[in-house]
């Protein structure tokens, strides 16, 4: 049953990062014309925006504890770095 209820936060993750990312490509297509910098960072973003997608789709897989706490301080991790990033 616990399983079941983290798969549904986990997707419920998943829904919000994916409307996270349509307003992020939003705010990339109005900074096309922009510095090397700012494409760089933008570009960066995106990078950790995918692996973040990847690290929750195998979180939801995981059955081994280990490698799903691994998972989760990696995705951690993710996510303060893009946070810093915007």
């Amino acid at each position: 049953m616990a399983r079941g209820w983290e798969s549904k936060s986990v997707a419920d993750q998943m829904e919000e990062a994916d409307a996270r990312s349509l307003e992020d490509e939003k705010e990339e297509r109005a900074h096309l014309s922009a510095s090397p910098v700012i494409r760089a960072r933008l570009e960066r973003l995106e990078s950790l925006k995918l692996s973040r997608t990847r690290t929750l789709e195998q979180l939801e897989r995981a059955t081994n504890q280990s490698y799903r706490e691994m998972l989760r301080r990696t995705l951690r991790a993710l996510e303060a770095e893009i946070e810093e990033l915007n």
